[in-house]
């Protein structure tokens, strides 16, 4: 049993007796809504934007950090294979994004396992710079707001200047005017579901 509480988001039209695997997004929250209460979830992100969304060309799942901890990649991954047994995913489309905390664990958690995902999105989060080399594969798309006050924005730009420099080719998209909230406008934005879609991972390839 993985330590996490969590949440699934299923669209509409999801049908658990069709032939269709879905593509499924993982949500990591911020330090706010760490807790044992899933609600405190709906505040902020992905699941509060899909709150208000019947259909949706994804499954979303969303674990809850407890209160004292932080993510970790390796619960994180028994939390994976609970999900994957609750929801007809397609497991060459795994996308994982957060924000804040959960920015950091997206990076992390990449970093861990890169063999995992088909495509990465953290918001205003950092990672390891010396983790770097095991991202040059992935496709990689950042954001973080130029006035953050929370986290550094040079906490995402230097994972994504030491991914470049390895050879990798992330994409990065830095709010001019935003402070921490970088993650509203983010999932607000169409674009990004639609580039998410372009990506399978087959065996260790990212195409």
């Amino acid at each position: 049993m993985n330590s996490y509480k969590y949440g699934i988001y299923l669209p509409e039209s999801y049908n658990p007796a069709a032939d269709k695997d879905w593509p499924l997004i993982l949500f990591l929250h911020g330090a706010g809504e760490k807790g044992n209460n899933l609600e405190l979830l709906k505040r902020q992100g992905l699941p509060k934007y899909l709150s208000a969304r019947k259909d949706f060309p994804f499954v979303v799942a969303y674990p809850q950090c407890p209160r004292q901890a932080h993510w970790h990649p390796s619960l994180l991954n028994e939390w994976l294979e609970e999900v994957l047994t609750k929801v007809k995913a397609d497991k060459t489309r795994l996308y994982l994004t957060g924000i804040s905390m959960g920015g950091y664990g997206t990076w992390h958690w990449a970093a861990a396992n890169p063999e995992k995902f088909a495509a990465i999105l953290p918001i205003c989060g950092g990672g390891e710079v010396n983790k770097a080399a095991r991202l040059v594969h992935m496709p990689v798309w950042a954001f973080h707001g130029a006035k953050d006050d929370i986290v550094p924005l040079s906490e995402t730009t230097d994972m994504v200047t030491a991914v470049r420099a390895l050879g990798g080719n992330p994409k990065l998209t830095v709010y001019p005017d935003l402070r921490h909230d970088s993650w509203t406008v983010t999932y607000n934005n169409p674009a990004i579901y639609d580039w998410l879609l372009q990506h399978k991972r087959n065996g260790n390839e990212h195409t």
